[in-house]
């Protein structure tokens, strides 16, 4: 028989539990119920963060240029835009703060690498310019307007207030000019000097140049782009196009900034702004509208030829490339989204994807930061080298057209000879000025560079003597217009 202490001993535990298991079961449901709560509490709050992305702060209009102001409500886009202050090279692109010092013209502190240092050869390409005098990195929007001010571009040419159009924010400048029509003030901001403009604007590029204050949608606040965009989509059988009426809101997010990341001119004796779409968006398009027309930025001082400068036209090169052609905007790889709490917002740092290749590259493209960045690296060095290569030969051929003048300057050939300097000089700058070396459409800078050798090549033909090829073209150039030089 067992004893009475064997025979106990299993009860024990069972009586513990006996004892305490509703309580145990209570203090478990009420810690899974606050659990819960808490749980569902912060799921609504995120709803209702993400239903609300912005704080009514302060009342926004049509005026309120001023990004801080902005920033009241919106404090983690102004947060992202103001740190466009950032200065970081890339290896094609950027730029290090370089120390200076402040002058009575020039009170900036900093400035960027100078494009003319790092290639010589530059002074030579661009011989009798302004761009010969000063041309540096860009940096980032919040420099945009200062830098171009300081330019000592400024200093060697009289710029007019058309310049302005891409340096600043310039809505409420439009505004005023034009009482309340921006069509109006844009065609008389571009005929004030330089400096009389620019005393109208406060900031650099600001929020209400791209968003509505009402609805914060993107709109376009270029009257050169409306224009510009007018003329493109006539030439694809669209008439009477209104960007801002009927661009989508995905088209919206590359046009937005390519109201100023184009290649223009000035037209007239107005100086008024021109994008040169009558034929196209591609460089050869480009250039056979100013050859119609007989434009010219100014004479190139060893070879005489009236030549052309080409802006920044990022607009139209990534138009060529294989992202447009995939519908990725310039904002999915410059301001891809980025997470702040229930929040997805656009980031308005607006840099280099090269140096947030996380968030600009890898949504797509499933290959590792590394891979990446050796992609995009090897064609850049490929477009630079190729871009080097066309340098020299229009050099080459700028110096022999120098020594043709100097030899006989009745020489009939010299005029040929100009002609192709002309067409060769403005295709390898339409690649050396777009800010991407390349990579917004590799192959049509590769093409685009060969044809530039290509065109200085025969050049050199002709003004040694030698037999044209017979499909050369007629490119004697039309009278050019009186200009001022471009301020970039």
């Amino acid at each position: 028989m067992a004893t009475p202490e064997a025979t106990n001993e299993p009860d024990r535990p069972r009586s513990w539990w006996r004892r305490y298991r509703w309580f145990i079961l209570t203090v478990g449901v009420a810690l899974a119920t606050v659990g819960l709560l808490a749980l569902l509490t912060n799921i609504m709050e995120r709803q209702q963060e993400a239903l609300d992305p912005f704080y009514r702060v302060t009342e926004l209009t049509d005026t309120t240029t001023n990004p801080a102001v902005w920033g009241e409500n919106f404090p983690v886009q102004y947060d992202l835009y103001r740190r466009t202050v950032d200065q970081v090279r890339t290896r094609y692109g950027g730029s290090e703060a370089l120390p200076r010092q402040p002058t009575v013209l020039d009170p900036r502190e900093e400035v960027s690498t100078s494009r003319l240092v790092d290639d010589p050869r530059l002074r030579e390409f661009w011989a009798g310019y302004a761009f010969a005098e000063d041309f540096r990195e860009e940096r980032g929007h919040a420099y945009m307007f200062i830098d171009q001010m300081y330019t000592e571009r400024q200093r060697v040419a009289q710029q007019p207030g058309t310049c302005l159009n891409c340096h600043a924010s310039t809505y409420t400048v439009y505004k005023e000019l034009g009482d309340g029509d921006i069509m109006e003030g844009f065609e008389r901001m571009n005929q004030l000097p330089y400096q009389e403009a620019a005393a109208m604007a406060e900031h650099p590029v600001s929020c209400i140049d791209c968003h509505d204050p009402e609805t914060m949608q993107l709109r376009i606040t270029r009257p050169a782009f409306i224009h510009g965009m007018r003329t493109l989509k006539a030439t694809q059988g669209v008439e009477d196009y209104d960007v801002n009426v009927d661009a989508s809101r995905h088209e919206m997010r590359t046009y937005v900034c390519a109201q100023c990341h184009v290649e223009y001119y000035f037209e007239g004796p107005e100086k008024r702004l021109v994008y040169p779409w009558q034929k196209g968006l591609q460089a050869d398009s480009i250039l056979a509208y100013y050859e119609e027309t007989g434009f010219s930025d100014w004479q190139h001082a060893t070879s005489g030829t009236r030549s052309l400068k080409a802006q920044h036209p990022e607009f139209e090169m990534y138009s060529q490339g294989i992202h447009a052609q995939n519908g990725v905007t310039c904002s999915d790889c410059h301001m891809p989204y980025t997470r702040v709490g229930a929040m997805k917002v656009s980031d308005h740092w607006v840099r280099s994807p090269l140096l947030n290749v996380n968030n600009a590259c890898q949504t797509c493209h499933k290959a590792s930061e590394e891979e990446l960045l050796t992609r995009a690296h090897t064609i850049q060095s490929r477009t630079y080298q190729m871009r080097n290569t066309a340098i020299d030969a229009v050099l080459e051929l700028t110096k022999a057209i120098a020594a043709a003048i100097e030899a006989d300057a009745e020489n009939p050939r010299i005029a040929t000879a100009q002609a192709y300097q002309r067409k060769a000089q403005f295709l390898t700058d339409f690649v050396e000025a777009e800010n991407s070396m390349g990579f917004h459409a590799d192959q049509e800078a590769m093409r685009v560079l060969g044809e530039a050798i290509n065109y200085a090549r025969i050049g050199q033909v002709a003004i040694y003597g030698g037999p044209l090829p017979p499909t050369a073209p007629a490119l004697t150039p039309a009278p050019p217009q009186t200009v001022t030089p471009a301020a970039d």
